[in-house]
């Protein structure tokens, strides 16, 4: 279920998420995800050139979903289920060839373990553990930049000019977000910076998360970063 994919994928892991929530009450739900898990995801975002957030993997606990498996191995989870008589339902998409999570994890994943001679899924999985932690840093520190930058809805340019580039991406990135804006990409948080980096007059950039006949736009206007409707 972790993980960013397109399509059916994304549709039946959205479905799940969906079932689980509105069946779980006020409690928090524990899923299954394992260290080999955690490999995929980061595969798959390092593949997609997702950005350090797809990277740092899934996290133990974001409420309400947990993942006390993390750091088990799915030949143990396996192995366990068996030793206890136990009969894990099998979903038949687990072992479709034409998912690509499927693919990477009987194909790639495999052969690098092969070629590299073993460890890569839990190399991997400390490599999330590690930008997981550099990345909460990160969005703590984004998070007072954002409050330092905010002039009521927008933004101040100056403040957010002399930041560091991470750390103003990522303010920028949360202010989106909280005003409505939908599938940020790296490429468009590079074009709304450069309305604070490299402005030459340029017109503003569409976000996402517009109404029937507008878009959400975000622009410079006199000194501040401001997010709008535009026809």
């Amino acid at each position: 279920m972790g993980g960013a994919g397109g399509g059916l994928e994304a549709a039946a892991r959205t479905a799940r998420y969906a079932a689980l929530d509105a069946a779980r009450g006020e409690l928090p739900v524990l899923l299954g995800h394992t260290l080999d898990d955690q490999a995929e995801t980061v595969l798959l975002g390092l593949a997609r050139g997702s950005g350090v957030r797809s990277l740092r993997g899934m996290a133990e606990f974001a409420d309400p979903w947990g993942r006390p498996l993390l750091g088990v191995r799915r030949s143990t989870t396996r192995q366990l289920c068996a030793d206890l008589g136990l009969e894990p339902h099998e979903d038949p998409h687990n072992s479709a060839p034409e998912f690509t999570r499927v693919r990477l994890r009987t194909e790639v994943l495999p052969l690098l373990e092969e070629v590299l001679g073993g460890g890569v899924a839990p190399a991997l999985a400390r490599t999330a553990e590690q930008l997981r932690e550099d990345g909460d840093l990160l969005d703590s520190l984004a998070e007072q930049l954002l409050e330092a930058a905010s002039d009521g809805t927008a933004l101040s340019i100056e403040t957010l000019a002399t930041a560091p580039a991470a750390l103003r991406r990522r303010a920028i990135r949360s202010w989106l977000l909280a005003g409505g804006a939908k599938a940020l990409t790296d490429k468009t948080l590079r074009s709304i910076d450069a309305l604070i980096t490299d402005w030459r007059g340029q017109g503003g950039v569409a976000v996402g998360g517009g109404k029937p006949g507008t878009r959400l736009v975000a622009t410079r206007e006199r000194g501040k970063l401001c997010l709008a409707f535009a026809r």
